[in-house]
């Protein structure tokens, strides 16, 4: 019997976080959060101050990397031991980590590190490209969006809650130009999968797209 995957794709400030790790502690399965491994991967390339341009280069840094999730309430990411889950939301990182992710080399390594963690009973799968590509066959499929303005607004109160400076403008630019970046890349562009249920967020509450997701579940 396969171990059933659901998987939940969509650009960043979706609210994917949020939902996938709701839906995956409500079904009692496993959660991967592909976002969390390059954006990992994007600051062990910037502590070891790294030539961003060097596929090569960057697909070593993948290879060597050592993370781990702790997934509680809230999750907490581990790379070398040291936990980064405060320096995974900044727009430096954020930026980086899309512009290495575009590498095919990078994206080949971080394949595999990804299917293993489908393990019994499931596993919830946050992404870009996690329906169209890692988990092609899973059965079932959310492509989660929102406007770029909307998701700018959460991000910057996200931002401003932390106690970190935020200009709306600039985050509402930074994200356009990501998500322009991200569906035009030659490799695992950002898209929704053909057999994906489409869900705009913009207008709902966090507790109303659970709703819809775990009702695809049910089904």
């Amino acid at each position: 019997m396969s171990i059933p995957v659901l998987t939940i794709d969509g650009p960043s400030g979706a609210g994917k976080g949020t939902v996938s790790r709701a839906v995956a502690k409500k079904l009692g399965w496993h959660y991967l959060d592909s976002g969390s491994i390059y954006r990992s991967l994007a600051i062990a390339a910037l502590d070891e101050q790294a030539d961003l341009d060097d596929e090569a280069l960057m697909a070593e840094v993948a290879s060597n990397m050592q993370l781990a999730f702790d997934c509680g309430d809230e999750l907490i990411v581990r790379l070398e031991g040291v936990d980064i889950t405060h320096r995974l939301p900044t727009e430096t990182t954020g930026a980086t980590a899309s512009k290495i992710a575009a590498y095919p080399a990078v994206r080949a390594v971080l394949l595999q590190k990804q299917k293993d963690f489908c393990q019994t009973p499931g596993l919830v799968a946050d992404g870009r490209d996690m329906g169209t590509v890692v988990f092609q066959t899973a059965k079932m499929k959310v492509f989660l969006t929102a406007s770029a303005e909307e998701r700018a607004e959460r991000r910057f109160k996200q931002l401003k809650e932390k106690g970190i400076d935020a200009n709306i403008e600039q985050i509402t630019k930074e994200i356009q130009e990501r998500d322009r970046r991200d569906s035009e890349r030659a490799t695992s562009p950002l898209k929704a999968a053909d057999d994906a249920l489409y869900i705009d967020s913009s207008n709902l509450t966090i507790d109303e797209v659970i709703a819809k997701v775990l009702k695809l579940a049910e089904k």
